[in-house]
């Protein structure tokens, strides 16, 4: 699947916030926003009117980003959730959280979403004793994500293991930092999702 290879930093400038797609960069002075905070481009820097599609479209952006999903995956995504019990937009959330990629994220096993998309890749991890290397997998309440023995040793999950504290465990997550595992203890519901997101933008959107 085609994935964006560009700039990171040029991503969270154009949607004016921190997206932490770089990792630890990210806390530090270097970070691009802190230091250009303003859109990228030889426009960035005008005023520019924004009507209200384009609010809509830069939320959409926005999520997309933070997720690391591709157009087409999200709004495949939003399809599902409209088709969920519930409001939409925290159903679309609480997907897009449960995804292994994300989860293996939020317990700190990587420093960023890329970085743990790569170590579901190489096939790192189990899922309840299982071997797994798709990023997408939707996980449940009761699953045990586990570091596979093997790849216990590797220097950046344990360097992003000891600086988990600084981002912190979200509450529907239980993580065994000395068994390298972690537990999915519920689904997450809104409240738990601390990311300044505003979801009901992306339902005005694709509801057009």
């Amino acid at each position: 699947m085609a994935r964006y290879t560009g700039p990171s930093c040029r991503l969270c400038r154009r949607e004016n916030i921190e997206l932490f797609l770089k990792g630890d960069r990210c806390y530090t002075d270097k970070c691009a926003i802190k230091r250009r905070n303003y859109p990228p481009g030889q426009h960035g820097q005008g005023r520019v009117k924004v009507s209200a599609y384009g609010v809509q479209l830069r939320e959409k952006q926005k999520v997309r980003r933070i997720y690391c999903i591709l157009e087409k995956q999200f709004r495949s995504y939003f399809q599902l959730a409209d088709r969920m019990k519930g409001v939409t937009g925290e159903n679309l959330l609480s997907l897009l959280e449960r995804r292994l990629d994300n989860v293996v994220y939020r317990l700190g096993f990587a420093t960023s979403r890329s970085e743990s998309r790569q170590l579901v890749r190489h096939g790192h991890f189990n899922i309840n004793g299982k071997k797994v290397d798709i990023p997408s997998i939707q996980l449940k309440s009761g699953d045990v994500i586990e570091l596979r023995e093997k790849s216990k040793k590797i220097v950046s999950v344990n360097e992003a293991l000891e600086a988990v504290v600084r981002r912190g465990i979200p509450q529907w997550l239980e993580l065994d930092k000395d068994g390298f595992k972690g537990t999915l203890k519920g689904v997450p519901v809104r409240e738990d999702i601390t990311t300044p997101i505003q979801e009901q933008l992306i339902v005005e959107l694709y509801s057009k």
